[in-house]
């Protein structure tokens, strides 16, 4: 009886990106617990962490990471696509890379509390990134 090994498929560019993706979603999750903590070290309620105020880092981390959960899927279901159809090249590779340094900057933008247009154009980037990936993974 002869035992075959499993050979383990390359990291594409698109896998790399859902790797950040996650990561990223950790740290920002490792970043609100700590200021949770914080808040309710400093004699702060529980009740606040539900309390919308784009004035509040805890606000601001609590809808990041809720952001970052919603738009996982999305992505995920991409990198998915791609991977089975075996699509990959330049042009993946490009359009992997500016959608995830968009998420990315997209969420920092929000955890600074800066201006949301900001964040909208760099939600567009993404948007128009997934759909070209998309179109690429089918066609």
């Amino acid at each position: 009886m002869m035992i075959s090994t499993l050979q383990t498929p390359p990291m594409t560019p698109a896998l790399w990106g859902l790797v950040i993706f996650i990561l990223w979603i950790i740290a920002v999750v490792v970043g609100l617990i700590t200021v949770r903590i914080r808040h309710l070290s400093a004699g702060g309620s529980p009740k606040d962490f539900g309390t919308p105020d784009d004035a509040s880092l805890l606000w601001r981390l609590f809808r990041v990471q809720s952001n970052l959960v919603e738009n996982l899927p999305l992505y995920l279901g991409v990198v998915l696509l791609l991977t089975v159809r075996g699509v990959s090249g330049i042009e993946v590779n490009g359009l992997v890379g500016v959608y995830i340094g968009a998420r990315l900057v997209h969420s920092g933008i929000h955890i600074a509390g800066l201006n949301p247009i900001f964040r909208v154009v760099c939600l567009g980037i993404q948007f128009i990134c997934l759909m070209v990936l998309t179109v690429l993974a089918v066609f």
